[in-house]
């Protein structure tokens, strides 16, 4: 393990959990989330984290928490550190390097699919589309080329992996695993959040391609937890770059892909340090549309 990448955020205490990205302490019938600046790729955490990424990847979460808590419930609570030290009983002074990337949430009993809303195809969904001429079990209409829209947005359920890839499912296999009328809502709940936020950063100059939801129950009631509207659950393109050329310029960590690429990396741990230009690249991708959807400056920008 690469000591550099899992510090101890909260003194005296051992996460619940450490994820590829996130850490998460467990506070009775609350979560504090932790969002690093660990990257992974090809299911590997890699040496060199990107700084700020968990920053961004925390605020815009609760950016989109905020907006969207009309449309669906969330586990959402916050991300002011007073309000965190409160909930962990320590003094605020003990908690510098959460500022900006600690998120307290109510904590929820986990739904095992995510729920995949996508508008435009690219990515998995457009070589199964390719394949097989649908998504999970939907047919689509012949001849949509890799990044056109779609006539509406269409939900492509997927399985929960903790390890691995996910898997594209139907529909009707949610519903059979969680009942039908969960993920009905979970379906309707999804599909309006997508339209809301697709609306939200086309004004931005940015075209949502797709994006995923997760949900979970709270107190008996369906809320959408983890993260909402990030680098890493959606695919956000350039708008004005789109609409001139058709061209998909990406938000997301495929630059780092494509340099491991380059290096020759097998994709068996651990691997290769990123250079210095594929850091600050990569920090780039991911600040742009945090800029350019919340307006708002990066609280803890730069801090360790």
């Amino acid at each position: 393990m690469n000591e550099a990448l899992y510090v101890d955020y909260v003194p005296g205490r051992t996460p619940l959990f450490r994820g590829k990205v996130r850490d998460v302490y467990a506070l009775g019938d609350l979560l504090l989330l932790v969002a690093t600046d660990r990257l992974s790729a090809f299911d590997a955490v890699l040496p060199t984290p990107i700084p700020d990424r968990g920053r961004i990847l925390n605020q815009l979460s609760a950016f989109w928490f905020r907006r969207t808590a009309s449309i669906v419930a969330n586990h959402f609570l916050s991300t002011d550190l007073d309000d965190i030290a409160a909930a962990v009983r320590v003094d605020e002074s003990e908690l510098g390097l959460l500022r900006g990337r600690g998120m307290l949430a109510r904590a929820a009993q986990r739904c095992d699919f995510e729920f995949v809303v996508r508008g435009y195809l690219a990515g998995s969904g457009y070589r199964e589309y390719r394949r097989s001429g649908g998504i999970g079990g939907l047919v689509l209409p012949k001849g949509i080329a890799h990044g056109g829209r779609l006539p509406e947005p269409i939900l492509t359920p997927a399985t929960k992996a903790d390890e691995g890839h996910d898997v594209n499912v139907s529909f009707a296999q949610v519903a059979n695993e969680i009942g039908a009328t969960e993920a009905t809502r979970m379906r309707d709940a999804s599909v309006a959040l997508y339209r809301h936020m697709h609306e939200h950063a086309w004004d931005r100059g940015l075209v949502l391609a797709d994006t995923k939801f997760e949900f979970g129950l709270v107190g008996g009631q369906i809320a959408l937890i983890d993260e909402i509207g990030t680098p890493d659950s959606s695919r956000f393109w350039d708008r004005e770059t789109y609409e001139r050329s058709g061209w998909m310029t990406a938000y997301d960590k495929q630059f780092v892909r494509d340099f491991l690429e380059e290096v020759g990396w097998d994709k068996i741990p651990p691997a290769p340090p990123l250079a210095d230009s594929v850091v600050a690249a990569a920090r780039a991708r991911y600040l742009e549309p945090f800029q350019r959807l919340t307006e708002l400056a990066l609280e803890g920008e730069g801090a360790n």
